[in-house]
């Protein structure tokens, strides 16, 4: 593809974007990492927020894991001045906490991007349909239940991901066009991390047996089961209408749904007592207590809960 091209592919997904979600507050965030993907989408929203009379943000998250990463940071920030960008902030972040440097990096990035982006501000993140699949296939592989498998959502407030239709390809050859100083993360071609191997062995293995086009089947994979998972969540909030008591769920209203509605509905009803870190186990467990009730005790959930039926109900506890 000419870097011409490639460069009008990026503004047109992020034009995309825009007109989905329309100026609201006019102030729009972009999250940069120096990477071609986010300096792409960096360039493309720069070269757009002018007609949209938008405010843009750069926010540069150094998550402070190698040598020289607040050069590789002030060096975003000093792009990001340049595309145009009149507020430009570094967020220094700790990674610390469990599931590997990966998830805690994830967890820091994220929760410094929440509170640094302004008051009802979308965040754009680079992600691209590369990523998407190399998502979809981690789900798979770790049996993590349809909502992992179907991936990263383009819109999922405050975080919007306009690029997830676009090849890894195209955005570094739009930021060679534009002539950006893109840095190149040592830890990509790091093989320690289960997302390399995927990109560097998987991905490319499954390229060359299928002949061609993986990446591009399994963000449409991931697509389809989005719109699924979307309207089982519908059915599930009805259900959950009609069970709701002030003294918990009432089984009987719950008996004839499907157990994937189920287990939707119990999901929604636990985080809303306060429940964390819920597993496809835990919610099993929980609706066993509505399908395949014979008198058992409760069910212990982290944090301290406990779910329990009493008298044609469950009730939570802790």
């Amino acid at each position: 593809m000419p870097d011409s091209q490639a460069v009008a592919e990026v503004r047109r997904a992020v034009r995309s974007l825009l007109d989905e979600v329309g100026p609201g507050s006019g102030q729009l965030a972009v999250a940069v990492s120096g990477g071609a993907d986010s300096l792409a989408l960096a360039a493309a929203t720069a070269q757009l927020a002018d007609r949209r009379e938008l405010t843009l943000h750069g926010l540069v998250v150094d998550h402070r894991l190698q040598p020289g990463s607040a050069d590789v940071a002030a060096r975003a920030a000093k792009q990001l001045h340049g595309l145009g960008f009149p507020q430009v902030r570094v967020l220094e972040v700790d990674v610390r906490g469990p599931g590997g440097p990966e998830a805690a990096a994830r967890r820091a990035r994220y929760a410094a991007l929440r509170e640094a982006r302004p008051a009802d501000a979308l965040v754009l993140l680079g992600h691209t349909r590369d990523d998407q699949a190399e998502t979809v296939l981690l789900g798979l592989g770790r049996g993590s239940g349809p909502r992992s498998i179907a991936g990263m959502r383009r819109l999922d407030p405050p975080w919007a991901r306009p690029l997830l239709d676009v090849p890894r390809s195209v955005t570094a050859a739009a930021c060679e066009a534009l002539g950006l100083d893109v840095w190149q993360d040592p830890h990509n071609a790091d093989p320690n991390f289960a997302r390399v191997r995927l990109r560097r062995e998987v991905l490319p293995l499954l390229e060359d047996v299928l002949q061609g086009g993986v990446a591009a089947a399994l963000a449409r994979t991931a697509a389809q089961l989005r719109e699924d998972a979307a309207a089982l969540d519908v059915l599930a909030e009805r259900a959950l209408e009609r069970a709701r008591r002030e003294a918990g769920l009432e089984v009987s209203e719950l008996l004839d749904e499907p157990p994937a509605v189920r287990r939707r509905v119990l999901r929604r009803w636990l985080l809303d007592a306060g429940a964390a870190e819920l597993t496809d186990g835990h919610l099993r467990s929980v609706d066993a207590l509505i399908g395949e009730w014979r008198g058992q005790g409760g069910v212990w959930l982290p944090g301290g809960l406990e779910v329990s039926r009493v008298r044609g109900r469950l009730c939570v506890s802790g």
